[in-house]
């Protein structure tokens, strides 16, 4: 810090801008840490489509859709679920589910095909659940 003539002391632009760094850090930090997932927003142009067909999605696997970056899993038969293909940790794009698991191949997260709960790190967020139903043959987002 520097002082001026009238007293006041002028902050330096070290200070400035590490003080704007901690605001910036903190500030991420204060949405991580609750443990609440954001609410699932559903890709744009594929709500209401159906974007798999039962049959293409294998009990205790999945299927990425990587058009729209969804991997759907259906972790025992008859129940399916839609989550966002992209790791928390980094953004890559996770692999199919099988046994019962969705893996991140960049980093080695693991993530539960039933609730998107992460399992190993590094990344520490879920992924992001997309609700949907089955229309007849289709999985449809809703």
């Amino acid at each position: 810090m520097s002082s001026s003539s009238d007293g006041f002391t002028m902050p330096t632009r070290r200070n400035v801008i590490g003080a704007a760094g901690v605001v910036a850090c903190g500030t991420a930090l204060a949405g991580c840490g609750t443990g609440e997932r954001a609410p699932a927003a559903v890709p744009p142009g594929v709500k209401g489509q159906v974007i798999a067909k039962v049959a293409d999605v294998p009990v205790g696997g999945g299927k990425v859709i990587h058009q729209w970056k969804i991997v759907i899993a259906q972790p025992t038969s008859g129940v399916f679920k839609a989550f966002s293909a992209s790791c928390p940790h980094r953004g890559c794009a996770v692999s199919r589910p099988a046994e019962g698991v969705i893996r991140c191949p960049c980093h080695g997260s693991e993530f539960d095909a039933v609730s998107g709960k992460c399992l190993k790190g590094p990344a520490e967020a879920p992924l992001v659940e997309f609700p949907l139903k089955v229309e007849g043959d289709g999985i449809v987002l809703l």
